[in-house]
């Protein structure tokens, strides 16, 4: 079950949904409740070998902006 990313229209904020069965008609804004939301294109990973790996190519993932963590390994 994918997870998305989310912006709202109206208030300006930026969420996460998991979205279950790729149907995202009726996902609301948790700030202001609006259904005016738009799907954002992410980046998104995949582990192999026990190591995170980004479809981006960049060198850092997401949960360590500075290049080194011990979620990915690096």
């Amino acid at each position: 079950m994918p997870i998305y990313e989310f912006t709202c229209r109206k208030c300006g904020e930026t969420f996460e949904e998991l979205v279950l069965g790729g149907r995202i008609e009726g996902i609301k804004c948790p700030r202001c409740q609006s259904e005016e939301v738009e799907k954002l294109m992410s980046a998104c990973a995949f582990k192999s070998g026990g190591k995170f790996v980004s479809s981006s190519g960049g060198t850092a993932c997401s949960s360590c902006a500075g290049g080194t963590c011990s979620t990915c390994g690096r």
